[in-house]
């Protein structure tokens, strides 16, 4: 096996940079995509917003947006990094074999 060297990043440090920057994406990324839920949900029932809003009740579908987003982007993210790669699991079989 070989050395992964000084610039090699320890998996703790970058689940944490991951978990960080998905969970800031997910708030964000949730909130938007749930008030465009709202202002559809607004067009259905024929409710016209205040002018200067997107949508009636928007604060709503915005929080809870938020935080759905804050929570599954980072659990999907972290999720799929703790799989292994098939060609990784390949060269961990090869090595215990030998």
């Amino acid at each position: 096996m070989s050395d992964p060297g000084p610039d090699a990043v320890s998996p703790v440090t970058r689940n944490i940079a991951v978990g960080c920057v998905t969970t800031v994406a997910g708030f964000f990324s949730g909130g938007m995509i749930a008030v465009l839920i709202g202002k559809i949900v607004g067009l259905a029932q024929r409710c016209v917003p205040p002018e200067g809003l997107p949508a009636c009740n928007w604060w709503l579908y915005a929080a809870v947006g938020a935080i759905l987003g804050a929570i599954t982007l980072p659990v999907l993210a972290l999720r799929r990094l703790r799989q292994t790669r098939p060609d990784e699991a390949t060269h961990e079989h090869l090595d215990r074999d030998s």
